[in-house]
């Protein structure tokens, strides 16, 4: 009996560890491919048929090596090799052929089976260089649907291979990117697998770069800058787009010719807008901490201009957010008859700072925007406008004619109709001084 369950055990050891063998399972799927030849139905319904047979589950990133490299990846991006030979199959990726002629000629001979079948793995694996012929993901698709476990392994399978492209030739590297935009637009594989290129030995001999910029290409003249621009927003790749670019060129000049290059100008906007609100997010918090440290209004005001200069960031946003900062420094009495006489007394002290970036009409007009908006989310507030902006009047912080044109085109903020009433007292003052200075002019 002893020697019955010792034998039962090892031939059970045996069965495993030939069932769970990556090399055993590379032989079968690559000796299935090899039979069903050029038949694209016959390679179809292998895959299919495999899964029941060997572990995808298991060895779901050993299927991918060898349906995209040919063969199992070692470290590096090589192929495993068996004695001094590699063990690989050409129905792959990065064996397809490369120009035109031969893509032309490789339809010809099997479009008569594709205008029959569902596209399957060859279909899918037949490429050009030419991102806008038909490049079929559909096998893949197909494939992960019926395994489901497949699709995360599929990801992670990406993120592996992504990291090996510095050991790929360049024309395996363009297939490889090519493939993966189509990937990320039909949703096998989210877009922030990208993210794993974002690796010293890769960006620093531009090869990081040189991939995204492949894959943004291919995926625009596959399904639209909207598509594109969407998916760069959820994933934060957005914010990330430098990163890709080598150290030593990681400037905004660097950044806008490699991209505007290869026709992304897209990308370059999305770029810059995004820069700007870091920058502007930056600015802001740089002002709190001035603002708590207790430092000069002349310190503050030089720094933030520098700051604003280098960002491109312009005035009237610099006003907006001066605003902000300031209105937030202070917990705010819940009595109405108080709020006045303490926003008044907060105000009157960084009347310098606003002064300071209210120098053209359009920053004063914000800032009345701004005013306009804080008291009206602010029920305490909602009386508490009219005098804000007489204090603004009265340090030059805002110009009579900015507030003459705010109050005759009545800018569409909520609570408009009450500022008005609440400012028609103060406008006619101003129109009747106005009047009376345009009248002494004239009789001088």
């Amino acid at each position: 009996m002893i020697t019955f369950l010792k034998c039962y055990i090892i031939s059970s050891i045996s069965d495993e560890k030939e069932k769970y063998d990556p090399t055993g399972f590379r032989d079968a799927i690559l000796l299935g491919l090899n039979k069903a030849g050029n038949d694209l139905d016959a390679v179809s319904k292998f895959l299919d048929s495999a899964g029941s047979k060997l572990d995808y589950r298991r060895y779901g990133e050993a299927l991918f090596d060898i349906l995209i490299a040919g063969g199992l990846l070692v470290p590096g991006g090589s192929i495993a090799q068996e004695g001094d030979k590699p063990c690989k199959t050409t129905a792959c990726v990065f064996e397809a052929p490369e120009d035109m002629d031969s893509m032309h000629n490789f339809e010809q001979v099997y479009n008569h089976i594709l205008s029959q079948l569902t596209p399957t793995l060859l279909a899918y694996l037949k490429m050009s260089l030419n991102p806008a012929d038909s490049l079929n993901p559909l096998v893949f698709i197909k494939l992960m649907r019926r395994y489901k476990y497949l699709e995360k392994m599929f990801e992670d399978e990406m993120k592996k291979i992504l990291v090996f492209i510095k050991g790929f030739s360049e024309q395996e590297r363009i297939k490889l990117a090519r493939m993966t935009a189509l990937w990320i637009s039909n949703g096998s594989i989210p877009p922030n697998v990208l993210l794993v290129l974002i690796n010293e030995h890769l960006t620093k001999d531009n090869l990081a770069l040189e991939f995204l910029m492949e894959v943004f290409v291919t995926w625009k003249m596959e399904k639209g800058l909207a598509s594109m621009m969407t998916a760069l927003k959820k994933s934060g790749i957005e914010g990330r787009l430098m990163e890709f670019v080598p150290l030593n060129k990681r400037t905004e000049d660097n950044f806008r010719s490699a991209f505007e290059e290869r026709g992304l100008v897209d990308i370059v906007k999305l770029h810059k807008a995004q820069a700007s609100q870091e920058a502007k997010k930056d600015l802001q918090i740089q002002l709190e901490d001035q603002l708590s440290e207790g430092r000069s209004t002349k310190d503050i005001v030089t720094d933030l201009k520098e700051v604003a200069i280098k960002n491109g960031i312009p005035e009237h946003e610099v006003v907006a957010l001066v605003w902000t900062t300031v209105m937030s420094q202070v917990e705010w009495n819940k009595k109405e008859e108080l709020v006045a006489e303490q926003a008044l007394k907060h105000l009157k002290q960084y009347t310098p700072l606003f002064e300071a970036f209210t120098t053209v009409a359009r920053s004063e007009l914000v800032l009345m925007l701004k005013t306009q908006e804080f008291c009206y989310g602010n029920m305490n507030f909602m009386k508490v406008f009219q005098k804000i902006i007489l204090l603004f009047y009265k340090t030059d912080v805002l110009s009579e004619e900015v507030i003459l044109k705010w109050y005759k085109e009545g800018h569409s903020v909520k609570g408009k109709m009450m500022f008005l009433d609440q400012m028609k007292k103060f406008i006619e003052w101003l129109q009747n001084a106005e009047e009376e200075s345009e009248s002494g002019e004239d009789e001088d």
